[in-house]
């Protein structure tokens, strides 16, 4: 094996981000908690160099590396700058949370960053064992991270239903593998795509493997009936690592669907898609429902997001480029939104008010109106209303299954979509026509303040003139 075959130069961002987080442990160790800011800044600066490696390194181009288990494409590229972008987003809005709660660590920058190591490694992966590998960093990272607030109850709770349901999901995946390598005598996922067009149409070992991979995948985007989890985590985890896993880790997780089933199991669309359907109107129906009942706000964006997914499942089981264009488009629109809703709880929280229960909302618009206008964007853009960017990425889905003969099921989308308007509208109501139960000014950092109108204001942009993320997206699978 020579270094041409390695071919080290296609993983330069991943070896960069990898190197900087093992310095940033080491450093770490030797701060006290007066300089612990620097943690921070060399977390910020790993992120940062990351994203400049990635890009320098995009050639519109496909390469692969370590003997075909890595490969860079646009897609890849295309999401890790995102991951990038989301997370060093959540690092700035995290930072006067730890502190209030006595929580800021460098451990905590660490899991973060070797999380989307993880991520990373999923996106370019052409291997099912460098997929798996990559999963299961990020996964570990997020288990810890979950609990990562020792002296409460509800994060060790949540850590732990997190890591249980997580090990039996893993190990659903790996059986899953286990079967399609048996069958094909490959983990390598074009050699699996190969395989497969010579294998006879009916092979009901295939199709048990495909179950087994789609409720893997389903579990870790939260698909229903795979989504009990959810919940949980996102209420009992600290808000800031709640926005942490509601974001970027879901970037990752689409990236592994195309790998896997579009890129390896192909020749089988005609049975994941099926499932899809399933998953899609199932997520769509439950997510929007019983988030109407919802009181807590980071559990009503849980159920939320259970909704998204079916969403983003809508444009993935169309099945054409249009499709899997438009789910791209919605994942990264998602990302920046939902980001932007935890980041503003993590605004109005402060040492001993987690500020995540819908009453706490009540009045904002009197304490700040721009950031009761912030937060009626980020609404508005979860609701689909015009002229937010979420508006068009539902539209985009919602012409992909149409143009497919599925216009039962767009309308399915359309009707829950309108469900789901309630909930959000409801707490715009009570941000502009309730009085304030909390009248005191919101204290807080310039940096996050301006991170998070910067936040808004692209999501209200990308609503005017969506045309250039549109067009990189449909760039990526053309």
């Amino acid at each position: 094996m020579t270094l041409d075959a390695l071919n080290i130069s296609i993983a330069w961002p991943e070896i960069f981000l990898l190197s900087m987080t093992c310095l940033l442990l080491v450093v770490d160790v030797f701060l006290d908690q007066v300089k612990r800011n620097a943690s921070y800044f060399i977390a910020q600066f790993s992120l940062l160099g990351t994203l400049v490696l990635t890009w320098v390194n995009m050639t519109g181009q496909r390469a692969e590396a370590f003997n075909g288990t890595f490969v860079s494409d646009p897609l890849a590229d295309v999401l890790k700058i995102f991951i990038c972008i989301v997370v060093a987003l959540v690092f700035v809005y995290s930072r006067d949370y730890l502190k209030d709660r006595n929580i800021f660590k460098g451990e905590f920058y660490v899991l973060g960053l070797f999380g989307v190591l993880g991520m990373m490694i999923m996106v370019s992966s052409n291997h099912m064992l460098s997929l798996y590998l990559g999963l299961e960093l990020l996964s570990l990272s997020l288990y810890a991270m979950v609990a990562f607030n020792r002296d409460s109850g509800e994060s060790a709770e949540a850590a732990m239903k997190y890591f249980v349901l997580g090990a039996i999901a893993s190990g659903m995946l790996l059986y899953g593998i286990s079967i399609i390598y048996g069958i094909t005598g490959s983990l390598n996922i074009p050699e699996i795509a190969n395989s497969l067009v010579k294998q006879p149409e009916m092979n009901i070992g295939l199709i048990f493997g495909l179950v087994f991979l789609v409720v893997g995948l389903a579990f870790k985007l939260g698909a229903v009936p795979f989504h009990m989890w959810i919940p949980d985590v996102y209420h009992g985890a600290p808000t800031t690592v709640t926005s942490y896993i509601a974001s970027a880790p879901k970037i990752a997780g689409f990236a592994i669907i195309i790998r896997v089933l579009v890129e390896g199991l192909g020749a089988l669309q005609s049975d994941w898609q099926g499932m899809l359907i399933i998953l899609a109107v199932l997520s769509l129906a439950v997510g929007n429902i019983v988030a109407i009942a919802q009181t807590n706000l980071k559990r009503m964006l849980a159920y939320s997001t259970i909704s998204h997914v079916g969403f983003i499942l809508l444009g993935l089981l169309a099945g054409t480029k249009a499709g899997y264009s438009s789910a791209m488009f919605y994942i990264l629109v998602y990302s920046l939104m939902t980001l932007g809703g935890f980041g503003i709880i993590l605004l109005l929280a402060r040492s001993g008010f987690e500020s995540d229960e819908l009453n706490d909302f009540k009045g904002l618009n009197q304490r700040s109106p721009w950031f009761a206008f912030m937060m009626l964007i980020f609404m508005f853009s979860m609701a689909g209303v015009p002229p937010t960017v979420g508006f068009w990425a539902k539209l985009s889905v919602l012409s992909a299954v149409i143009d497919v003969n599925m216009l039962w099921l767009a309308l399915i989308g359309v009707f829950f979509s309108i469900i789901g308007v309630y909930y959000y509208l409801r707490v715009i109501k009570l941000m502009y026509f309730d009085e304030p139960v909390d009248t005191s000014s919101i204290d807080n950092t310039i940096e996050m303040k301006v991170a998070l109108s910067f936040n808004g204001m692209i999501i209200l942009i990308l609503g005017v003139y969506p045309g250039a993320l549109m067009s990189l997206c449909f760039s990526v699978f053309n």
